[in-house]
């Protein structure tokens, strides 16, 4: 029989492996294409699977050249025996997936990550004042945020139905995975769990940026205002959530639960800037691997218009600027941050995105090398938010 398998995060390369399984073979090898399928679900994969034999064969494990498209997944025979025993399971193992691909991890992380930086910097600020009573609230701040998130990546998939199908199949929609009808469900429970919690727990201010951010998050992508239309309204609402409201939100919320006033520090006046000219960078880049699909349905975006290698260079220019910056912060502010830690650490981030960079280039902006590019960037937005509590 044959498996995919799709890893979120490993070598570029597309690869075969032959594994020897004893006891298990499917009477069905016709139902396994050679290579991943994206748009083929995993109960179809699951159902095929489950009809092992007592006999000795074998079977391939294949990584895909999209293997950024995909989440981990592996079916071994026995997994699938039991999933076909109970369609019932299987049903809720699909739409578990389904949901998880629904909220695109990689923005739940950095969701994650920022918040609970920026808590954390509150904390090491304050310790005095820490509290255990706290800890509930901390985490339903969380879940509000994440389910923010949920909202506005969801609503922005719901609309892009057609766009996706091209750009990025593997997307549950996109894919068959999961209806217009359970995405609504979802995103309808994200905005109102998430208005709920906040308002009973956060005051009024902070309930206002919150519903000012899933507003922005709405008018991205429904008609008729679908800002995304318009590359500069579209990175600056992007700039302006993840960048802006974040982190400005979450720390007052952390000092206003402190029973402190709100006032900058050095560190997280630092953070918010740096994190929303970031954000300016993921909202130019993030359309490099989608042109073809934006093209096709007349999406404007700045890689559509100016071309994937000059947004590449832009994108990475942008990001310099950040690194230098954070530098030249530490050198002529040391009794602000911690010298021996931001400009080593941002020296060598600044050196691997130039690296990646040349990489970029030298591949000649194939499909593959634009993804892996992508993920970079992205992986350079969650190192920020690790080192920021410590700088």
């Amino acid at each position: 029989m044959e498996l995919s398998f799709a890893p979120s995060s490993s070598s570029s390369s597309s690869s075969s492996l032959r594994i020897r399984v004893s006891h298990c073979t499917t009477t069905k090898p016709s139902s396994f294409p050679s290579s991943i399928v994206t748009t083929t679900s995993k109960s179809q994969s699951l159902s095929s699977l489950s009809q092992c034999t007592h006999n000795s064969n074998s079977f391939r494990l294949y990584t895909s050249p999209n293997f950024h498209r995909r989440p981990n997944s592996i079916w071994a025979c026995s997994q699938a025996e039991a999933a076909g025993s109970d369609p019932v399971l299987a049903k809720v193992s699909d739409f578990r997936d389904a949901c998880w691909r629904f909220l695109r991890p990689h923005t739940i992380r950095g969701t994650a990550l920022g918040s609970t930086a920026l808590v954390t910097r509150a904390l090491i600020e304050n310790s005095h004042l820490i509290k255990w009573t706290l800890l509930f609230k901390a985490f339903s701040g969380l879940f509000a945020l994440l389910c923010g998130n949920g909202y506005i990546v969801g609503i922005n998939q719901i609309y892009d139905i057609k766009i996706d199908k091209v750009n990025k199949p593997y997307l549950p929609i996109a894919a068959g995975d999961l209806s217009v009808k359970s995405a609504w469900l979802l995103v309808i429970f994200f905005a109102v769990a998430g208005l709920l919690i906040v308002g009973f727990n956060f005051g009024p201010f902070i309930t206002s940026l919150y519903s000012l951010g899933l507003f922005l998050g709405t008018i991205y992508s429904v008609p008729p205002f679908r800002m995304k239309r318009f590359p500069v309204a579209a990175f600056l609402i992007i700039a302006t959530v993840r960048g802006f409201l974040l982190n400005f939100g979450v720390y007052y919320a952390t000092r206003a639960a402190l029973g402190l006033q709100f006032e900058w520090s050095s560190p997280v006046a630092f953070i918010t800037t740096f994190v929303t000219l970031f954000a300016l960078v993921i909202a130019i880049t993030k359309d490099l691997p989608d042109v073809e699909g934006d093209r096709k349905f007349q999406i404007s975006t700045f890689a559509t218009k100016l071309g994937v290698r000059k947004i590449a260079f832009l994108g990475s220019g942008l990001l310099l600027v950040n690194y230098v910056g954070s530098i030249l912060a530490a050198s002529f502010m040391p009794e602000a941050f911690r010298r021996s830690l931001m400009i080593p650490t941002h020296t060598i981030l600044a050196l691997s995105l130039i690296f990646q960079t040349w990489v970029l280039e030298q591949a000649s902006y194939t499909k593959e090398a634009i993804a892996n590019y992508y993920r970079f960037i992205w992986n350079l937005f969650y190192a920020e938010y690790i080192i920021f509590p410590f700088i």
